[in-house]
C-alpha cells in the first residue's frame, strides 16, 4: 500500500488509510513503537491485544476473608467536598 509524505504546519506527516490500519489492527489513538533500521521507518504496535475482562476472573485470587478498611487521608486541603 502506498501513501505520500505530506507537510503539515512545521512537521512531516503521514496518513494512513482505513484499511493500512485496520489491516495492522491499529487505530486511532493507539501507542506505537517507531524505529529506524538500516533506513527504513518501521512502525509496531505496543499495545496489548485488547480483550474483554471478566470482573469475576479479576478478583478470582483475593482471598475470601479480605475486608476493605477505610484509610483516613487526613483533613481536607483546599475545596473538596467530603
Amino acid at each position: 500500500m502506498k501513501t505520500k509524505i505530506q507537510k503539515t504546519d512545521n512537521s512531516d506527516s503521514i496518513y494512513f488509510t482505513k484499511a493500512m490500519l485496520d489491516t495492522a489492527k491499529i487505530k486511532a489513538g493507539d501507542e506505537v513503537q517507531v524505529t529506524i533500521q538500516n533506513g527504513r521507518i518501521i512502525i509496531e504496535t505496543t499495545a496489548i491485544a485488547r480483550k474483554r475482562v471478566d470482573l469475576h476472573d479479576l478478583f478470582a485470587d483475593m482471598p475470601e476473608e479480605y475486608q476493605p478498611e477505610e484509610i483516613d487521608w487526613g483533613k481536607p486541603v483546599g475545596e473538596e467536598v467530603w
